[in-house]
């Protein structure tokens, strides 16, 4: 079980900065939307430029010129993008070309999809690497989680590994950890602490207890 670490309502330099500080306890590090949105692909080359050895998902939440923008986000340093789930087919399999073209991955965020197992079923079919259940800002606002559609999609989809984004926290980890998902994303539940590094070392200890498998 790996986490990924979501920057989103910061500068990259301010991304750096707790990189910086908590890089070696995550695995996945999360250029996020608001990022790209306010500074552009520029940031996702900083951090690839500062942090060589990193994994960086651009979460592009990718909906039309799949094969375009995954090459550019390639080019740019990242190692996976996102799609979102409710594009439709030919953006999914022009980004997975792009990704196979360029050696990187494709995430599928399954944000606002309403039949979670019907679109993870086709999703496997497309070859994508990551399915992503999302409860995104707005659903966090209204007490909503992904928990359930964790559940369903790990029933349907057998292949691609499956990761879950929203909300999560130290005091939410271990019902997160007790479903089993292959990716935990974590945003706020880590940078919006006093103490980053040992909350981040915390909740490595609750993805890998002493004695279990990585």
């Amino acid at each position: 079980m790996e986490m990924q670490l979501a920057l989103d309502l910061v500068t990259s330099s301010e991304a750096a900065a707790i990189v910086e500080e908590v890089g070696d306890l995550v695995d996945i590090v999360e250029v996020g939307t608001p990022i790209v949105i306010n500074e552009g692909l520029g940031a996702v080359r900083r951090l690839r430029a500062l942090f060589p050895e990193l994994r960086i998902l651009a979460d592009l939440k990718i909906m039309d010129a799949g094969g375009y923008e995954v090459t550019k986000a390639a080019e740019a340093g990242a190692d996976i993008i996102t799609v979102l789930g409710a594009s439709d087919d030919l953006t999914v399999l022009g980004a997975v070309e792009a990704a196979r073209a360029t050696k990187t991955q494709i995430m599928v965020d399954l944000m606002n999809v309403a039949h979670v197992d019907v679109r993870a079923k086709e999703l496997e079919s497309l070859d994508v690497d990551y399915i992503c259940v999302h409860s995104g800002y707005d659903h966090q606002a209204a007490g909503r989680d992904a928990l359930s559609d964790l559940h369903v999609v790990k029933q349907v989809a057998r292949r691609p590994k499956i990761a879950i984004a929203g909300g999560i926290t130290l005091s939410s980890l271990r019902r997160v950890v007790a479903a089993g998902p292959d990716l935990i994303v974590v945003g706020g539940g880590i940078t919006r602490r006093s103490d980053n590094r040992a909350t981040a070392r915390e909740m490595r200890r609750l993805l890998h207890p002493v004695g279990a498998s990585p």
